[in-house]
């Protein structure tokens, strides 16, 4: 099983912090995870996961059972918590500005078999992956790695702010998938759109089982 992440991570300080991510939300949340066993145990992975709420990374980080470097908001690289951030292996990127860097170090990740993680969506929002960045896509064409899509359902406040006691969160593990993305921007509009509709029926897959079984979809 690979566990390749960016140079300078410690690897054993990650297991901890999926470790913990596995379980310490518990307490709040009553987590069910479906799928898990669909997750390919080597080789380049790319996971894209809907986002809703500040504890969707954990989640993701926690549950998935292999080693992970996650792009995230450069501005959680700051004090303890963001050096802890990057010694786990966590890239940070700065919205809003050209810069290659986070996705450089996330090929050479990819390439080493390792597995990354990012949110298409760019930003928490209603977690029904309305829209995506070309993030995503840009990471496939220049690795080749399989994608794994992951959705959440559970975690973001109602509309009136105020948090249920133990909401049920469902975390469900897509199909993992291969796909080529074609050159130029044209290229990787379409690849962006073609994981942008994969994930959105993911969840939108969740969101009728929760429907079925009585759960409220946020």
């Amino acid at each position: 099983m690979s566990g390749a992440l960016p140079e300078g991570a410690n690897g054993l300080l990650l297991d901890i912090g999926r470790t913990a991510g596995r379980y310490y939300l518990r307490p709040a949340f009553r987590i069910r995870v479906h799928g898990r066993d669909r997750v390919p145990a080597d080789g380049p992975l790319l996971v894209i996961s809907n986002h809703s709420s500040n504890v969707d990374p954990q989640l993701v980080i926690g549950m998935l059972p292999r080693r992970s470097a996650f792009l995230a908001k450069a501005e959680l690289f700051t004090g303890i918590g963001g050096r802890f951030l990057r010694a786990i292996g966590q890239i940070p990127v700065r919205r809003g500005e050209i810069d290659r860097t986070p996705l450089t170090t996330a090929v050479g990740v990819l390439k080493a078999g390792g597995a990354v993680g990012i949110f298409p969506e760019g930003t928490r929002g209603e977690g029904d992956v309305g829209a995506a960045e070309r993030g995503a896509a840009w990471l496939v064409r220049a690795s080749g790695a399989t994608v794994l899509p992951i959705a959440i359902r559970g975690t973001r406040k109602p509309a009136d702010g105020k948090r249920r006691w133990r909401p049920r969160v469902d975390v469900l593990f897509g199909e993992p998938f291969a796909m080529k993305v074609g050159p130029g921007r044209k290229g990787l509009d379409q690849g962006t759109e073609e994981l942008r509709a994969q994930l959105a029926a993911l969840v939108q897959a969740l969101d009728d089982w929760r429907g079925e079984h009585g759960f409220a979809t946020p």
